[in-house]
């Protein structure tokens, strides 16, 4: 930080708002008086982003606007569900739902509501996932690989990017995983949101291992936090406290040519 308190990095910074408070007007305070320039939207007041009304969409983004920030992307729980005919979740993971209790069947409608929210809000890019993590994720690969071309495809009628993040709840958790997805993707504007949390508590070293797995150029959006695993549950906490290698992955970040958000 710099003596006035405002963050400094090469990065723009940004956060889901909920990540500071539920209410949205006190977190985009908060971000803002430290430097944050962008917006994810998730819950606020309870609810998930896609179950808000137009006229609280409306009302997010110019809360967004009006201080000076943009939304950058809407942080949807498209995919966050157990895929049918499936083998067996895996019990090891916490299931964090963020105010979605949806199902397999609610993602046609959902992803309708995610794109008309983007819309609303100038949001370039919305978050998917892969799937509650199965005991065999590798089982599950082709179907996920086909559901979110099949979404990609049409986000891209809309101009949107389709952001595939690397979620350790779920079947896609690590940089090996998600290259191996991607692989089988056509769709131009598929990006990876790249946590290299999730990808350690999914059981890689995120840092070298996972990131250089990647295709290059393909990482649209970071998530940035940090954890170690006690057995095995994640102790979160702040950058640099704990296994990821930040300082490694932000550098190779910049020197990959990445001058997206940090998040």
């Amino acid at each position: 930080m710099t003596q006035n308190g405002v963050l400094d990095s090469k990065f723009p910074l940004a956060a889901i708002t909920d990540e500071f408070s539920p209410e949205l007007e006190v977190a985009l305070e908060a971000m803002r008086a430290i430097g944050m320039t962008g917006a994810e939207l998730r819950t606020a007041g309870g609810k998930n982003v896609l179950d808000w009304s137009e006229e609280e969409v409306r009302r997010a983004a110019a809360a967004v606007a009006a201080r000076g920030m943009k939304v950058i992307s809407i942080a949807s729980p498209l995919l966050k569900c157990v895929l049918p005919d499936a083998p067996a979740i895996d019990g090891r993971f916490q299931h964090d739902v963020f105010a979605s209790k949806h199902t397999f069947e609610d993602q046609p409608r959902l992803t309708e509501r995610a794109i008309e929210v983007a819309r609303l809000t100038g949001a370039p890019l919305i978050r998917v996932f892969s799937y509650w993590r199965t005991v065999e994720p590798e089982r599950c690969f082709e179907r996920i690989a086909a559901a979110v071309e099949e979404m990609a495809e049409r986000f891209a009628r809309e101009g949107l990017i389709l952001g595939l993040e690397n979620e350790h709840a779920c079947n896609v958790g690590t940089g090996a995983e998600t290259a191996r997805i991607l692989e089988r993707i056509k769709q131009k504007n598929v990006k990876v949101v790249w946590d290299p949390a999730n990808a350690y508590v999914a059981g890689e070293t995120a840092y070298p291992d996972g990131f250089r797995a990647l295709p290059a150029g393909c990482v649209g959006h970071v998530h940035a936090k940090d954890c170690r695993m006690e057995g095995e549950k994640p102790e979160w906490g702040p950058l640099g406290t704990r296994v990821v290698d930040w300082k490694g992955q932000l550098r190779a970040l910049w020197e990959s040519g990445y001058r997206g958000y940090l998040s």
